[in-house]
């Protein structure tokens, strides 16, 4: 049985609400409803999200005393900005996705870059929630070989 965690950065709580034209309908639970019924087989997940910053990282610092197999996350805002994101992710040895719902590259200029995309096994951009499913599909490839 594989242990994936699922992170959620800044405003994904307000899934459904906010933006919907750009990030759907779907709300954050039903995102976790959805992804936890159509996990790979053996793959038992667990859900955080935060506003704050530290409280994300120190989230991440957790996985050095209580290792997962892998990580899906979507850093939102954070992407772009911390370097200190970026620096937790790199203290745990679990191989990570980022995934973005909305195709960041056709976004405004800030959004272009991120701080965690090199250090991942894979990135997913623009294909909405549906993002989450291929990375926990390509979490489950990557942990069975």
């Amino acid at each position: 049985m594989s242990k994936v965690l699922v992170l959620n950065g800044p405003n994904l709580n307000l899934l459904g609400q906010r933006e919907p034209e750009v990030y759907g309908a779907t709300t954050l639970q039903d995102l976790e409803n959805r992804l936890t019924s159509g996990a790979p087989t053996g793959m038992n997940l667990e859900f955080y999200q935060s506003n704050h910053e530290g409280e994300m990282i120190d989230r991440i610092h957790q996985l050095m005393d209580q290792p997962v197999d892998g990580i899906v996350i979507n850093p939102g805002a954070w992407t772009h900005t911390s370097v200190a994101i970026r620096d937790a992710l790199s203290t745990v040895t679990a191989p990570f996705v980022e995934v973005h719902i909305s195709n960041v590259h056709a976004r405004e200029a800030f959004r272009h870059h991120s701080y965690v995309s090199d250090i991942a096994l894979a990135v997913i951009v623009g294909c909405g929630i549906q993002g989450y499913t291929f990375a926990l599909e390509t979490l489950d490839q990557h942990i069975q070989h």
